[in-house]
């Protein structure tokens, strides 16, 4: 072969390689192209950094805490570390003018009224937050996606029955729900006698710390939202032409939903559930408050913010820590939600 031939082969698989290469690269799927856009929102990143380590210290609170959350020494009872009154001014420590607070360096960040180290059940305390956050978005969102696929896919009778049911649980403030549900549950275990059905759901709440009995209530009440968006992404997804495509070939609706359907309307229902996670850890932290919570001495951020607002005057700390942790929790959620929704949306697709 000459010279100039080979030459003109070059130039030509040259000038055919770019060509090559964008028939060789494949176009990326939604969920590739949703993650990199959520990887690029800085706020979302900070919130499911937070998490994580929300998460980690809730596993490890064994590991991480200083003292166990029960233990008590009574002789510390409301001791304050010595950066504390530089921080908190109407703390004034023994030996000052005025001084009242006990200063222990062994208790970064104090101890509460029993003598407890408020940084222990701090990070104890994380378990129930989190598990809340967790536990309530998986309960809505089963029964939420059952009762809405089932209302949006038959319609007809099926539907006009459910969403009255919905409609039905909608006519009850759901906090006041929620508090009688609680009230409930409490008083008929606590008088249930051995070998019956509710002593045995009082068992299993006790081994649950008092939660039991709060996810049941949570998990009742939230999953309504849950239902009637997932009844309307349903009605307008069942009249696309693959939907009207799968049906004229004899699919079954069951294979339907699950297949077509639900693949494409799962990410704006994780979106949505994921942004009511903060409602869920501040309806937990409002019932630990009335006492309605988990039972102590099991640690709920709600509860030490109850117990620390009765010397909120005189020692600030046990009331402001829980407050901040609680706030921290619920703005990571918030942040990693609205980064969610962004990344989710179809209408961001491809957008940088």
């Amino acid at each position: 072969m000459t010279t100039d031939a080979q030459t003109t082969i070059r130039q030509r698989g040259a000038a055919a390689s770019p060509v090559l290469a964008l028939e060789k690269k494949k176009p990326e799927g939604p969920w590739a192209d949703a993650y990199k856009r959520l990887m690029r929102n800085r706020m979302a990143i900070i919130g499911l950094t937070i998490i994580l380590l929300l998460i980690f210290c809730a596993i490890f609170a064994d590991k991480l805490a200083l003292k166990g959350y029960a233990d008590q020494v009574l002789k510390d009872n409301s001791a304050v570390p010595s950066w504390l009154p530089s921080v908190f001014t109407t703390v004034k420590p023994i030996g000052a003018e005025g001084g009242y607070a006990k200063i222990n360096d062994s208790y970064p960040f104090g101890a509460d009224a029993l003598g407890r180290d408020i940084l222990s059940r701090l990070l104890y305390g994380a378990r129930i937050s989190l598990a809340v956050a967790f536990i309530g978005p998986l309960t809505a969102l089963l029964i939420g996606i059952i009762v809405g696929s089932i209302a949006g896919l038959y319609g007809g009778r099926v539907d006009n029955i459910m969403m009255r049911l919905v409609d039905l649980m909608y006519a009850f403030p759901t906090i006041l729900l929620v508090i009688l549900m609680m009230a409930y549950f409490r008083a008929s275990s606590n008088q249930s006698a051995p070998g019956t059905f509710a002593f045995a759901m009082n068992k299993l709440d006790s081994s649950f710390g008092g939660l039991f009995f709060v996810f049941i209530a949570i998990g009742l009440t939230a999953w309504m939202n849950m239902a009637r968006l997932t009844r309307g992404q349903v009605l307008s997804v069942r009249e696309r032409e693959f939907v009207m495509a799968a049906q004229s070939i004899g699919v079954s609706k069951r294979a339907i939903m699950i297949r077509h359907i639900l693949p494409n309307i799962i990410g704006p229902l994780i979106v949505a559930e994921t942004l009511m996670i903060p409602a869920y850890i501040s309806t937990e932290a409002f019932l630990s408050f009335i006492g309605l919570g988990a039972n102590p001495p099991t640690p709920s951020w709600g509860s030490m913010i109850a117990n620390g607002a009765e010397a909120i005057r005189s020692y600030p700390n046990q009331a402001i820590f829980p407050s901040l942790a609680l706030a921290l929790a619920i703005f990571a959620f918030n942040f990693l939600g609205d980064g969610l929704r962004d990344a989710l949306d179809p209408r961001m697709r491809g957008v940088t």
